[in-house]
């Protein structure tokens, strides 16, 4: 249908209509206001009847004051948080001409077909984009033009900008990073700069309330404020290009969070930032009602040290650690499962020199209770190289010990040189020997003989019992692996004994009956990595 009649009445007959309704009006002495002008004036009540005040319920009064908590923190921060604009050049902007020009990738003619090809002009590829944009979120930490934001966020960034509320924009400088934490540090020169209050992350509660802001998806939704409540603390994610190093212990929220939103405030219904908006964990990339913030006490000590000094600085005890299970907890007698198992130590450990031993749990340092292994990182990684610390650990049995601990810098990792010189041909003291079902662990073992020492470059410290099988549903089921999903495991020890035989694994297991549990020391070859597991027995 054409609407060209309705374009015209509006240009050529608008005055005509209301000259024509004016007259209309007077005529037939319409009311010259509507009916709801009319309505405002006169009492939407009879004659004889009175207005009654109405009180507001106590729950909605109770809403009302949390909305105008809302608005009020939502003003409050949004003048802190900024739009980050980062662009890098694609490696292919290196390809150049004699003169300076781009060279476009040509298309590579399959070998036996040329003849088809001869006297055509030579097939270019599409050129690469010239310039790769990116966007995230950040927010204002000092009157000076420091910005807190996400190390994903500028990450090989050539440029970065950073637009206000306000809309002034200005080049920011990248003063330092922290993959390991996901954290990065920026630098404006600006005045009049709001900056956003920081709060206590180990003081917030699940259930609380709050708030996340940011600029999702991109340039048409900037400065948007969401809300949710803190939904658990101390979580980990499986996030790529994380390390043994990776420090987590995101809080987990409700407050959707979407790419864009990353390295703005999860702020509090104080008006506080207690967390950096990080990650989201969604199978499509989008909001799904679960976001993750690392927390403010974690980013600000990282923060502070690439102000002060444009690096992170870490110490460590020198071990390998994962959170303790309920059957290492019940191993050593703890009343409830919390705490880190010490899984191995590395080269010249302090904690190791310190008379810690594979398998403790850690409980405590310097007298502050440690839940999980995040937490344990968080109090150990930023003080100085050389500083002691008092490491409660829980044995077997219910033993504690208090270990003081002089904690070392962790060195940036080096490839290491493995040489043939300390290994032996001790191979398998029984290679003769035969795979052996071991029904009290639920599984399959035989000796590690000389094809496996040289197919797995074992050096004599990571050779015992081959797993060769796991019982499905068995007592080892989920904690040694089958040799067909990522092993192979080796045995190399239970209850601190080494097992390098069928028989001297059987020797051990005669003083243990069902449901009693013991510890495995255990090297998996794939990993190239030493552990210990708890293990219920079973028939």
């Amino acid at each position: 249908m054409s609407h060209g009649w309705f374009r015209r009445l509006k240009s050529g007959g608008v005055g005509l209509a209301f000259a024509v309704g004016l007259l209309s009006a007077s005529l037939l002495h319409l009311p010259y206001q509507s009916a709801a002008q009319q309505a405002q004036q006169q009492p939407p009540y009879g004659p004889g009847v009175q207005p009654t005040s109405r009180t507001m319920p106590p729950a909605a009064a109770s809403l009302q004051n949390l909305s105008e908590a809302f608005a009020s923190v939502a003003e409050h921060v949004k003048p802190s948080v900024v739009y980050i604009k980062s662009g890098r050049k694609p490696e292919a902007m290196a390809q150049r001409g004699p003169r300076g020009q781009r060279n476009a990738p040509r298309m590579q003619v399959p070998p036996g077909f040329e003849p088809f090809f001869r006297g055509l002009p030579p097939m270019q590829l599409p050129q690469e984009p010239r310039f790769q944009e990116g966007s995230g979120s950040g927010f204002i930490v000092s009157k000076d033009g420091y910005i807190l934001t996400n190390n994903h966020v500028v990450d090989g960034s050539d440029q970065v900008t950073v637009r206000l509320l306000d809309r002034r924009e200005f080049k920011a400088r990248i003063v330092g990073t922290d993959p390991n934490t996901d954290l990065a540090v920026l630098k404006i020169d600006a005045k009049n700069l709001i900056p956003a209050p920081l709060g206590s992350s180990s003081a917030a509660r699940v259930g609380e309330w709050v708030l996340a802001v940011g600029n999702p998806l991109g340039d048409n939704l900037t400065f948007t404020v969401t809300s949710g409540i803190i939904s658990a603390k101390g979580r980990t994610l499986a996030l790529p290009g994380q390390s043994d190093r990776t420090i987590q212990d995101f809080i987990q929220t409700d407050a959707a969070i979407n790419p864009g939103n990353s390295g703005g405030p999860l702020v509090s219904v104080q008006g506080e930032v207690i967390g950096v908006n990080s990650a989201i964990a969604s199978e499509t990339g989008y909001y799904s009602g679960y976001g993750f913030a690392i927390p403010i006490d974690l980013a600000r000590r990282v923060m502070d040290q690439i102000i002060s000094e444009g690096r992170v600085h870490r110490v460590a005890l020198g071990i390998t650690v994962q959170d303790a299970t309920p059957n290492d907890a019940e191993y050593v007698g703890l009343p409830d499962v919390r705490g880190v198992l010490v899984q191995d130590f590395t080269e010249k450990s302090p904690a190791q020199k310190a008379g810690m031993e594979s398998g403790d749990i850690i409980v405590a340092v310097d007298g502050k209770p440690v839940e999980y292994v995040g937490q344990l990182q968080q109090q150990i990684a930023f003080r100085k190289a050389g500083e002691s610390v008092k490491v409660e650990v829980a044995r077997k049995g219910g033993v504690r010990k208090t270990l003081e601990v002089r904690l070392q810098e962790v060195a940036a990792p080096k490839d290491v040189a493995s040489g043939d010189a300390d290994r032996t041909n001790d191979s398998a003291n029984s290679s003769e020997e035969t795979a052996a079902s071991i029904d009290l662990l639920g599984l399959t073992v035989q000796p590690v003989d000389q094809d496996a020492v040289q197919q797995l470059d074992l050096a004599p410290d990571q050779r015992g019992l081959l797993v060769t099988g796991v019982t499905p549903g068995g007592p080892s089921y989920g904690e040694v692996v089958d040799p067909d999903t990522g092993g192979p495991d080796i045995l190399l020890s239970v209850e601190g004994k080494p097992v390098k035989t069928v028989s001297d694994l059987k020797q051990v297991l005669k003083g243990f009956k069902k449901d009693d549990i013991v510890s495995l020391r255990i090297y998996n070859a794939q990993a190239k990595s030493r552990r210990i597991e708890r293990i219920r027995l079973g028939e």
